[in-house]
């Protein structure tokens, strides 16, 4: 793979952690909601289940955060060592 293309991967790759995070974040968001709704409601099974559920999904989101930080330093220092901006001027004047 040459390293245009593989620089283009590792972005769309950063891409979708973002996606991943964000979607992460509205589960979250979507299930706190449901427990304050539940605050009125009293549903036994929302009360038991929902808090393991609202954890698990928040630690996800916590190594999600740290995978997405690291390998978008990990893109951009490929970007930077490999000279991507250059190479991706080269290949727009060879399309010409």
């Amino acid at each position: 793979m040459d390293k245009l293309r593989k620089f283009e991967l590792m972005e769309k790759i950063v891409h979708e952690l973002e996606d991943l995070k964000n979607s992460n974040q509205a589960l979250i968001q979507k299930i706190a909601k449901i427990e304050v709704d539940n605050i009125d409601l009293g549903n036994k099974r929302l009360e038991k289940d929902l808090p393991d559920m609202h954890q698990r999904i928040a630690d996800n989101l916590d190594t999600i955060a740290s995978i997405l930080e690291d390998f978008a330093n990990q893109t951009e220092e490929y970007s930077d060592k490999n000279n991507i901006a250059a190479l991706k001027e080269q290949e727009e004047i060879s399309k010409l």
